[in-house]
C-alpha cells in the first residue's frame, strides 16, 4: 500500500465587532505570501496612544480534515491585552506586569516563555522600537489546553496591541508572522489558530514556506452557529499531535483531500449542511486523539442525533464542535453534547452557541498621550 509520511467553564464577551483603527492592509487579498522579516518600517515611529486594549477571539483549528491548514475564528470568546508605555520599563522591551483569568498560575510572566510577551516582542522588532519600554498585561478569556486557541488568542492580542499603540503601521501578514512565532515556540509551527485569530472568518493555510493564506469568506447572508462544548479535561496540544500516526495510507490520504475540498466549497456557497458533513468525515486525525478524550466517540454521535449537521474535535481537544444553523437548536445540541460527557465519560462540560468571528484581533479601547 502506497504511503505519504507528514510531520473549566468559558466566560462569553460583548467584544465590538468593528476595530477602533484600521491597519492598512485589513482589505487582505485573498491569497498572501508572506516572507519573513526583522525590521520592516525605515524609521521608529513614536506612539500614538498612551495605552491600549485589544481582544482576539477564539478559534476552531482543523475543522475535520482540514488539518494544519483550515481554520475559523469564533465570537464572543477570547483573551485581552493591554499595554501601555511604561518609562520603568527598559527601551526596546516588554514586562508582562499582570496575568488574570483562566489558569494565571500556570503561565509565565516572563516575556520569553509567555505567547503573548513573545508575540509582543516580535512586533517590536518588526517597528524597530528602541526608544521606550512597554508593558503588558494579559486577562485569560480561554483555559489553557481547550482547544479553542488559547495560546494563539493570546498572541495575536498582544501583536494588535503593539501594532495599534504605534500607530497600525503594520500588516495582516506581518502580524501573522509574529503571531506563528509565538505559536512555533509554544505549540508548532502551525498558523491555523492564530491567523483566523487575527484574520478573522474562515483562513485557508496553502503553503508554510513561505507562508501563505487564503481567506475564505462565508456569505454574511447565511446562518452559521457553532456549538461548543468543553468538558473538564485538558488535552495539551503537544501530547495530542505526538499521538498523530506517522504514515497515512493513500486511501485516508485521498478521501481527506476530497472531503477538505468539499468542505471549502461549502464555506464559500453559505452551505452549513454540506460543511457539517465534510467537518464530520475526517479519518486520519481524529480516529487517533478520540480515545483519549473520554466520551468523545459518545458525544458526537449525540451530537448528530440531537440534529447537528456535523461533529469534530475542536483543534488539539478537549472541545467537541458542532455546527447547525439554528441558534435554538443549537443549545439543545449543546445539552445533549454535555450530557453524552458525563454519561460515556465522566465529565463535567458546559457548551456554548457562537456565531463566525469575522474581523478577528482588534483594538477596543485606547488612552491618549497626555501633551500637556
Amino acid at each position: 500500500m502506497a504511503m505519504i509520511s507528514f510531520q473549566p467553564p468559558l466566560k462569553s464577551f460583548a467584544v465590538p465587532q468593528v476595530p477602533l483603527y484600521n491597519p492598512k492592509s485589513v482589505a487582505v487579498c485573498c491569497s498572501l505570501s508572506l516572507p519573513s522579516r526583522t525590521v520592516v518600517t525605515a524609521v521608529e515611529p513614536a506612539p500614538v496612544f498612551a495605552s491600549v486594549k485589544a481582544f482576539a477571539p477564539a478559534t476552531v483549528a482543523n475543522l475535520g480534515p482540514g488539518f494544519d491548514f483550515l481554520g475559523c475564528a469564533v465570537d464572543g470568546l477570547g483573551d485581552f491585552v493591554s499595554l501601555s508605555v511604561d518609562s520603568n520599563v527598559r527601551p526596546g522591551e516588554v514586562a508582562i506586569t499582570n496575568i488574570t483569568g483562566n489558569d494565571p498560575n500556570k503561565l509565565s510572566k516572563n516575556p520569553l516563555y509567555n505567547c503573548a510577551g513573545i508575540a509582543a516582542i516580535e512586533v517590536m522588532k518588526m517597528l524597530g522600537i528602541r526608544s521606550v519600554g512597554l508593558s503588558l498585561s494579559l486577562e485569560k478569556g480561554l483555559p489553557l489546553g481547550s482547544g479553542l486557541g488559547s495560546s494563539a488568542a493570546s498572541a495575536a492580542a498582544a501583536a494588535i496591541a503593539v501594532n495599534g499603540l504605534f500607530g497600525g503601521k503594520l500588516g495582516v501578514e506581518d502580524l501573522v508572522l509574529a503571531g506563528l512565532k509565538s505559536e512555533e515556540k509554544v505549540s508548532g509551527y502551525h498558523a491555523d489558530n492564530v491567523a483566523p485569530a487575527i484574520m478573522g472568518g474562515f483562513i485557508l493555510i496553502r503553503n508554510y514556506e513561505p507562508l501563505e493564506l487564503i481567506r475564505l469568506k462565508f456569505p454574511v447572508e447565511k446562518e452559521l452557529f457553532f456549538v461548543l462544548v468543553s468538558p473538564e479535561f485538558e488535552a495539551p496540544t503537544k501530547k495530542m499531535r505526538a499521538a498523530l500516526p506517522a504514515e497515512v495510507g493513500m486511501p485516508h490520504h485521498v478521501w481527506n483531500c476530497s472531503q477538505a475540498g468539499a468542505l471549502v466549497a461549502a464555506v464559500l456557497q453559505g452551505d452549513v449542511i454540506g460543511l457539517g458533513k465534510a467537518l464530520s468525515s475526517d479519518k486520519i486525525v481524529e480516529p487517533t486523539r478520540v480515545p483519549l478524550i473520554p466520551g468523545m466517540g459518545g458525544v458526537k454521535k449525540a451530537a448528530i442525533a440531537a440534529g447537528a449537521f456535523g461533529c469534530t474535535i475542536s483543534g488539539a481537544g478537549p472541545t467537541a464542535v458542532a455546527v447547525t444553523d439554528n441558534k435554538e437548536r443549537g443549545k439543545e445540541i449543546g445539552e445533549s453534547m454535555v450530557m453524552a460527557f458525563m454519561r460515556e465519560g465522566n465529565l463535567k462540560a458546559v457548551a456554548s452557541v457562537k456565531r463566525l468571528d469575522r474581523v478577528g484581533a482588534r483594538l477596543i479601547g485606547s488612552t491618549p498621550i497626555d501633551r500637556v
